[in-house]
């Protein structure tokens, strides 16, 4: 935790209003019954969320038949997250967030790769206490790029437990409720974007 306490120290100073929020958000316990869903950039809207017991089972659906290894078990996490976003999104009035952010900020529902990352791993540490991840844990996110805003993006992050490799799970590349970019946490850091070949 305290390697995001001190990413977000890092952070743009147009991000420093709500850097505070979205570190509260990242040190809750979230749980399908009452979760924090950051919105409108870097937590500048945050609202709590209940998942019914048909909409959790749903997810927990895509891990039936478990996943025989860790490829596989990335592979379901993908689209276990853009289905948690179709099943969030028209609770939050999100449901229309396009992919990215630059250009799209006059849309309604609009998520930046903060508010991404922050639910990514709540929906990450959700999976996990269910006992649904075999192959991974989940760690803290992580940013990548300079001090500069156009520069810099956010993830959550996997870590694999055999190997120890750390794996990007990020989910803001495509509209809501897409399956989430799963790919080595070295490639995405090297400034990966869609259009590069990708690995879960």
């Amino acid at each position: 935790m305290r390697r995001l306490l001190f990413s977000l120290l890092l952070f743009p100073l147009a991000a420093f209003a709500d850097a505070t929020v979205m570190t509260r958000v990242l040190m809750e316990t979230p749980t399908p019954q009452q979760f924090s869903f950051c919105w409108g950039g870097t937590c500048a809207e945050v609202m709590e969320v209940l998942l019914e017991a048909d909409e959790w089972a749903q997810v927990r659906g895509l891990f039936d038949p478990v996943p025989e290894n860790a490829e596989q078990e990335r592979a379901v996490v993908s689209r276990a997250i853009g289905l948690l976003e179709s099943l969030v999104g028209p609770k939050t009035g999100t449901a229309g967030d396009r992919a990215g952010t630059f250009g799209n900020s006059a849309y309604a529902g609009q998520l930046d790769c903060n508010d991404e990352a922050t639910n990514s791993t709540n929906y990450l540490r959700m999976m996990q206490a269910d006992g649904l991840l075999q192959f991974h844990a989940v760690m803290d996110t992580t940013t990548r790029g300079g001090f500069l805003i156009f520069g810099r993006h956010s993830t959550a992050v996997l870590g694999e437990r055999a190997s120890g490799k750390k794996f990007a799970v990020d989910s803001w590349f495509y509209d809501n409720g897409q399956p989430a970019v799963v790919l080595p946490l070295e490639v995405w850091s090297g400034g990966w974007k869609p259009g590069n070949s990708v690995a879960h």
